[in-house]
């Protein structure tokens, strides 16, 4: 299998190749792996007065044509799902096996939005709370809050995407999408898949573009919604400079997870893994900061180790790799640094460490201080560290002591701190016996503090991009 030598960028519904100027890499090789046409300033406006001019239209949509389009997605996903799985592999270098994961979560975020988007329901609303409104009747219902502009990222560029487009669709609102620059393809198919729908004219731009002239994404006034996943100094930024429109930011974290007296470590050992050194840690909810009970640390930590020293690093279209490159050199290298700071301010070195340009080892440290840059801000690559606790009150307050609250895990068998758990932690979502690395695609997703606004998760998201409207009726007698 290989990737065309071009792609297009999709405005008004419709392929267009003005040039090729955006060159895609093979994350691993480094090599020039295609190119992908770029949308400059007045292409990007042409999008979004496309969109406004479609408003009308996908409001008017009937539920079952909007389920049939997305129903159409999923369809076709599922046919190209081995081309979608390769793309994703050299554009981003995710490891083939977790490639045709995303791919799978990609059919299941159109599948979940195609059973949604007849299911827009109002309610029905006694106003008769007083004399004065004897005879009021109260009805309200959701419509589409229209034009909206959609930022994703490199992480994970079809899944996040789709959390984006797909609930548009679901609910009648036009969009215009900027993907990431390093890993536009993904959105490019999904244009073309797209483009063989009835929607309305105007109803879809994709549009890669530079950050510098992608400023209409968040400035125009004429859209009504910015989502953006990303990261939180970008977001924050956005959000700043977006004006009256609605805003929904899903940023960072240094997600923490607890692992109690009476955790089956083998098992809490085999999901830590995972969610630290998944996609080479390139997950706003991987796995960073690990909190071990003091009875169980030597033993989990030990158990953490040497399973980590198992894990097979190198080229993404291994079947058997887990650990591929990260994004570029320039964040290998970030990370890398980090782990030098740490451990020249006193962190234990367990096991990793290493770079060879964008590949760098799974890596463990312990002892990290609390003022270094590992602990403070948000890895986003293949590390993690220890942090030993004693007391149940003192993990809850490590993991609140960050600026950011994404999700957090907790491995424990007493329902009592679950409860308790799910009352004080400072985070979006707690997961229990795993990861907070875990996530499904219909679940209310997203973080408090730094780590973001709103919720994706399609029914929560749908209700961002809606609006509700009220209906009030005086009941006189016949």
């Amino acid at each position: 299998m290989k990737l065309k030598d071009s792609y297009p960028l999709y405005l008004a519904n419709e392929a267009r190749m003005p040039n090729t100027d955006l060159a895609v890499t093979d994350k691993f090789t480094g090599e020039i792996a295609t190119r992908v046409a770029m949308a400059d300033a007045t292409t990007i406006a042409a999008g979004i007065a496309a969109a406004v001019e479609a408003a009308e239209p996908m409001a008017q949509m009937a539920s079952y044509e909007r389920q049939a389009v997305l129903q159409h997605c999923v369809d076709r996903f599922k046919e190209r799902a081995d081309e979608l799985a390769y793309a994703l592999c050299v554009e981003a270098g995710k490891p083939i096996r977790d490639s045709r994961g995303e791919v799978g979560r990609l059919i299941d975020t159109f599948r979940i939005a195609a059973e949604e988007s007849v299911r827009m329901t109002g309610e029905v609303q006694p106003l008769d709370i007083s004399p004065r409104a004897k005879g009021y009747q109260g009805i309200w219902k959701r419509v589409p809050i229209g034009p909206c502009s959609f930022i994703s990222p490199f992480n994970f560029p079809l899944n996040l995407a789709a959390h984006k487009v797909a609930p548009a669709i679901a609910v009648g609102c036009p969009f215009v999408m900027k993907p990431a620059s390093r890993t536009p393809l993904g959105a490019i198919i999904m244009g073309e898949v797209l483009a063989e729908t009835n929607l309305p004219s105007g109803a879809f731009s994709i549009l890669p573009a530079s950050r510098d002239g992608a400023d209409l994404f968040t400035t125009d006034d004429r859209l009504k919604l910015l989502s953006f996943t990303g990261s939180p100094d970008v977001g924050w930024d956005l959000k700043a400079r977006a004006g009256k429109k609605k805003v929904v930011l899903e940023l960072g974290g240094n997600a923490a997870v607890i692992i109690d007296a009476d955790a089956d470590l083998d098992d809490a050992v085999d999901r830590t893994v995972f969610g630290a050194f998944y996609q080479s840690g390139q997950s706003c909810i991987g796995v960073q900061r690990i909190l071990v009970h003091d009875k169980v640390y030597d033993a989990f930590r030990d158990k953490l180790v040497a399973k980590t020293r198992t894990l097979i690093a190198g080229d993404p279209h291994g079947e058997q790799t887990f650990i591929g490159p990260m994004i570029d050199v320039k964040e290998a290298a970030r990370l890398s640094d980090w782990i030098s700071e740490a451990t020249a301010k006193g962190a234990t070195l367990l096991c990793g460490g290493k770079r060879d340009g964008a590949m760098l080892e799974a890596t463990l440290l312990e002892h990290v201080g609390r003022d270094t840059k590992l602990n403070i801000e948000e890895a986003f690559g293949p590390v993690a560290f220890l942090i030993r606790f004693s007391e149940w009150n003192e993990s809850v307050a490590i993991v609140n002591d960050s600026k950011f609250g994404l999700q957090a895990g907790i491995f424990t068998r007493d329902i009592f701190k679950v409860l308790d758990a799910w009352d004080r932690l400072d985070v979006g979502g707690v997961v229990i016996n795993d990861v907070p690395s875990y996530r499904v695609d219909n679940m209310p997703y997203g973080g408090v503090k730094d780590s973001g606004l709103g919720r994706e998760g399609i029914r929560f998201a749908m209700e961002d991009m809606t609006e509700i409207r009220n209906l009030v009726i005086r009941r006189r007698a016949p």
